[in-house]
């Protein structure tokens, strides 16, 4: 993580230079950020448990897959080649909206993301990635509702800021529009 460098924006989403991911986080500089969520057919989301290793929100529950692109990288490339790299799926993915959040995280790590939300659809199982992914599993989005209520300690910062939105958005995916591509 410490040579890796993440794209720093203004709030207009405006590249205005490079910073080391480590140091974005410690001093909480706005950088770019995607959310990837993807449905089965059961109209499910499917979550990641964190690994227990991560630097930060480590064993948390959250959305499918999550990262920074780098530079010179679309967010659409960059979230194509994490969701393989942590989940080993590959499906296409339809940019849903965008939010910029803070968060302070417990090891006095700051996030600051100009998050972009994009949205798929896949029935297949994830290869997940042992070094990035502690579990996966599908669920409905009622019972997540309920279960961030009751058990908000479980769940990453950024999914909880923006679920309410993810919620709303969900009703209106159209999954029949994306088309579903085999894990590999």
């Amino acid at each position: 993580m410490s040579e890796e460098k993440v794209v720093l924006v203004n709030r207009k989403d405006q590249q205005i230079g490079l910073m080391n991911k480590q140091e974005a986080h410690i001093k909480g500089v706005l950088h770019r950020a995607f959310s990837i969520f993807i449905f089965n057919s059961n109209n499910e989301l499917l979550l990641q448990q964190r690994a227990h290793e991560k630097y930060h929100s480590a064993g948390l529950w959250t959305n499918t897959c999550c990262s920074h692109p780098r530079d010179k990288e679309s967010v659409v490339d960059a979230a194509n080649r994490r969701l393989e790299e942590e989940m080993g799926m590959k499906c296409n993915l339809e940019k849903t909206f965008d939010f910029i959040y803070r968060a302070k995280m417990p090891n006095d790590l700051i996030e600051h993301e100009f998050d972009h939300v994009l949205f798929g659809f896949s029935d297949s199982q994830p290869k997940i990635n042992k070094d990035e992914v502690a579990s996966y599993k599908y669920t409905s989005l009622n019972d997540l509702k309920k279960d961030i209520i009751e058990n908000p300690d479980i769940y990453t910062e950024w999914f909880k800021i923006c679920f309410s939105e993810v919620l709303e958005r969900a009703k209106g995916f159209n999954s029949k529009s994306i088309k579903n591509t085999n894990a590999t």
